[in-house]
């Protein structure tokens, strides 16, 4: 009997190191949309080279005179096509890829910028090198500017929120292209909560995205 209680002690405790070990390398979900995409079709890759992030973030007003400006790099990524129409596909951002543009003049400042955004105060790049973006759902526009509307899981900092961007997409000579819609997202939902001391003004809430994907068919 006491064999038995203290086996089942252990293994009480070895459970409970892996459940704890394991949660450490999960991203923290706070929310997220069940995919419902199709995962059958040809598959594009992203191309690295010819894609990127454009981002915006605003500082007292939501101005371009109060702004600063930059580009994201992707890792990796993927889009699947089917008839011609997107149906899937997930992107990967490296986030130690973030730059400044607006201040390329003064370089000191510019690599400041840079480095206080890759520090804990904002996208803590040390600890979250990706951030990502799986589409959800894919609905097609009859009118507007923009032929799509994607749906699908934003992953900042470990955390997953469900965003939608209206985006223009086209495939033609083996390469998809895709532009989304400028687009507002909420900081402060990616846990990116740091606040400049008044007198220096205040940093809004809001960051502006664009995604703009090159994808090649996948040999």
């Amino acid at each position: 009997m006491k064999k038995i209680t203290i086996a089942s002690i252990i293994s009480f405790f070895v459970l409970g190191f892996l459940v704890i070990s394991c949660g450490k390398e999960k991203p923290i979900v706070v929310d997220s949309s069940e995919i419902t995409t199709i995962k059958d079709g040809t598959v594009f890759q992203v191309d690295t080279l010819n894609s990127k992030i454009e981002w915006k973030g605003y500082k007292i007003f939501k101005s371009d005179n109060f702004s600063h400006f930059g580009t994201i790099k992707f890792e990796s990524g993927d889009v699947t096509m089917q008839n011609g129409e997107i149906v899937g596909g997930k992107f990967v951002a490296d986030m130690g890829t973030l730059e400044n543009v607006d201040m390329k003049s003064d370089l000191e400042q510019k690599t400041k910028l840079e480095s206080h955004l890759k520090s804990t105060d904002f996208f803590a790049v040390e600890k979250f090198p990706t951030a990502s973006y799986e589409i959800t759902k894919v609905t097609r526009n009859e009118s507007g500017d923009y032929n799509t509307t994607l749906d699908g899981n934003l992953t900042i900092k470990g955390i997953s929120k469900p965003a939608k961007f209206n985006a223009n997409i086209s495939m033609k000579d083996g390469e998809v292209s895709i532009a989304t819609e400028p687009t507002d997202i909420k900081r402060e939902d990616f846990g990116v909560k740091f606040q400049i001391p008044v007198a220096n003004g205040v940093i809004k809430d809001e960051v502006n995205l664009q995604i703009l994907i090159k994808a090649l068919e996948k040999k």
